[in-house]
């Protein structure tokens, strides 16, 4: 027979379709099964009111079988069939869409059609030398069958089919160097697409699996019983799972099927700390089920970790991992979410339109916020255990939106308290606070052994009021972006006015300053470039001597950078020099009451080259305090063996 071109500037619009479109190959067969079982929906929606059907929803079904030595794939229905005119129609106008045009005809909240665009079917071109489609519709004894190889036409002939519905078999192309066809014919490779892109189509999918069992053999043993050996069988089975779990009421889906299926799907051996299960209508319908995990996975902190919601539209997987549904502080949650409202693109792989996947993230976001501040407070311990594994992740959160957080997340952050000795909830701190209490004092540094020893927080501490150790990067400038919490602002310990003394111990400060200005100069002046300033400090009790910083870089920050610099340097060639001039303006704070200071008050006196020596020491004493290194070691050794020999 005479082929017949198709329309639509054929060629060119089916190389788009071949070519263009789908990112994978392998979506073909997502899409014939999505027609598939369009055509089923159809033909279940007219027998609503056509009681001469003769069949029931159990009785409809998607039927896949291969056929290694033609090297064919045919994937069957007994949807509703087409007619010749309706082949030519539908499949002779590439972008035409039956099942479009049945939506638009049959106006009702029964029908959930998949295909909207009319290109799913040509994506087997993508695979397939030829595609030949043998359908009956529904109400008539005349079937056609359909062919063609592709951009060069088709033809439309009468042909045989016992009942209605539509057979597409498809001929694979020639294996290639670049391109192994012949997978498609493999039945694990079918089975793990199916799982992949259509578990959650409503019809089942059959298909010949191969299974294993043990049977009697014609040898035997030496007891006379015959021996068992394993045969191979092949059994049809139904490969998907219809209705997913998180299209369930709630009271058909136990929160303990929740976490097996989170665990088979996301490989984690450990329950969930959380489920969170959406059902929401409006704007943009959807159901959801996420999942907030109660450890990291293994390669959480890797570039190989993958975030993102796993986006269905109608129970077809559209997007195994959606990031734009989740922000970046929340990336650890894992989850589905399905959505027949969504405006796909004409290969379904990606959406057309960023406002509808907005109004999803907006809602995501404030569920699973709730949900970890109702863990928090009802099950503390278990959120302990969440959070030391993705506490971090939430201070990104806040530092890295420059505040626009704060409100939303303040509530769910903990930091380590030296009076509780364990993680404290900001709001369970300011709670506890002495009602004399001004600030949220807290101290940063990269162990807490060190932190619970520091010089600066003995004026804090003799006051009984609690301090949050600091002890991630992130956290100084969690709390800058913070400012304050509950009305409390937040103060480090190592500032020069925690707002502590007294008017008469201020004064008393204050003469003191000037009575030894001559030393401090001195001290400034041994030290030179290393120090911004040299001051008297009230807030050190029994230790001699301690360092902090003035301006907007601190100690720690200082350190943060030095980190970024060198990493910035890996691979380039070159360090980045804007992290290398993050340096902090040092402040030797000195002990006026320690016996050491009357050391250098004498030395000062009497011996000014003792007196110097006697200041680096102090100044490295104070590195040292607060973990930070000592610029020259060397030096500093030598200093004190010199020190000692005298």
């Amino acid at each position: 027979m005479k082929k017949k071109q198709f329309k639509s500037e054929s060629k060119r619009l089916l190389d788009l379709m071949v070519n263009s479109i789908y990112t994978h190959k392998e979506i073909f067969l997502r899409e014939l099964i999505s027609n598939a079982s369009d055509a089923i929906d159809k033909l279940c929606y007219i027998s609503l009111t056509d009681d001469k059907l003769g069949l029931t929803r159990d009785d409809f079904k998607i039927t896949i079988k291969t056929d290694p030595t033609a090297r064919t794939i045919t994937l069957s229905d007994n949807g509703i069939g087409m007619t010749a005119e309706e082949l030519e129609s539908n499949l002779g106008v590439i972008a035409r869409s039956g099942s479009l045009k049945f939506k638009q005809e049959n106006k009702s909240d029964e029908i959930d059609i998949i295909g909207q665009f009319g290109v799913g079917f040509y994506s087997a071109f993508m695979v397939a030398s030829r595609v030949t489609v043998i359908s009956r519709a529904y109400g008539e004894d005349a079937a056609n069958k359909w062919e063609s190889e592709g951009s060069e036409g088709y033809s439309i002939t009468p042909c045989e089919k016992d009942a209605f519905g539509t057979d597409i078999i498809i001929e694979l192309k020639s294996d290639t160097d670049d391109e192994n066809y012949s997978e498609f014919l493999e039945e694990h490779m079918l089975h793990g697409l199916i799982k992949k892109y259509s578990d959650y189509v409503r019809w089942p999918i059959v298909m010949d699996v191969t299974r294993s069992r043990q049977v009697e053999s014609d040898e035997t043993d030496e007891s006379g019983n015959k021996k068992m050996v394993w045969e191979d069988y092949t059994a049809s089975e139904v490969i998907n799972s219809h209705v997913p779990i998180w299209q369930r009421a709630k009271g058909d889906a136990s929160d303990e099927e929740c976490a097996e299926f989170y665990k088979e799907k996301y490989y984690d051996f450990t329950d969930p700390a959380a489920v969170i299960r959406v059902s929401a209508e409006g704007t943009v319908s959807f159901r959801a089920m996420l999942f907030v995990p109660a450890v990291a996975p293994f390669d959480y902190f890797t570039r190989e970790f993958k975030a993102g919601l796993t986006l269905y539209s109608s129970g077809i997987m559209i997007m195994e991992h959606c990031s734009d549904l989740l922000l970046e502080h929340f990336r650890f949650v894992r989850g589905v979410i399905d959505s027949p409202d969504l405006s796909l693109n004409i290969s379904r792989e990606m959406l057309q339109h960023d406002r509808q996947l907005k109004v999803i993230a907006n809602s995501v976001e404030k569920k699973v916020r709730g949900e970890l501040k109702k863990l928090l407070e009802n099950e503390p311990e278990k959120y302990e255990v969440f959070y030391k594994s993705f506490g971090v992740q939430l201070k990104y959160g806040i530092a890295n939106s420059r505040g626009q957080q704060n409100e939303n997340l303040a509530d769910l952050l903990m930091f380590y308290s030296s009076k509780s000795q364990k993680l404290l909830p900001l709001a369970q701190y300011v709670k506890d606070m002495p009602e004399e209490q001004k600030y949220i004092y807290f101290a940063c540094g990269e162990d807490i052994s060190i932190l619970e020893k520091l010089p600066q927080a003995e004026q804090v501490r003799e006051r009984d009021m609690d301090i949050l150790y600091l002890t991630d990067d992130v956290d100084e400038f969690v709390v800058r972006a913070l400012g304050k919490f509950e009305d409390k602002e937040f103060r480090s310990v190592v500032d020069d006015d925690l707002e502590l003394l007294s008017e008469d111990e201020k004064k008393d400060e204050e003469e003191k300053t000037r009575e030894y200005k001559d030393v401090l100069d001195f001290v400034k002046e041994a030290l030179g470039d290393a120090v911004a300033d040299v001051k008297l400090s009230s807030k050190l009790k029994s230790h001699p001597v301690s360092i902090s910083a003035q301006g907007d870089i601190s100690l720690e920050m200082e350190r943060y950078f030095k980190v970024l610099h060198a990493q910035q340097g890996q691979g380039q060639g070159q360090e980045n020099p804007m992290f290398g001039e993050m340096r902090a303006q040092r402040v030797l704070e000195l002990n006026p009451d320690h016996r050491s200071f009357a050391a250098l008050k004498n030395a000062f006196l009497n011996d000014s080259e003792r007196a110097a020596r006697y200041a680096k020491l102090l100044y490295g004493q104070a590195l040292m305090t607060v973990g930070a290194p000592i610029e020259n070691p060397v030096e500093f050794v030598e200093l004190i063996t010199e020190l000692m020999s005298e």
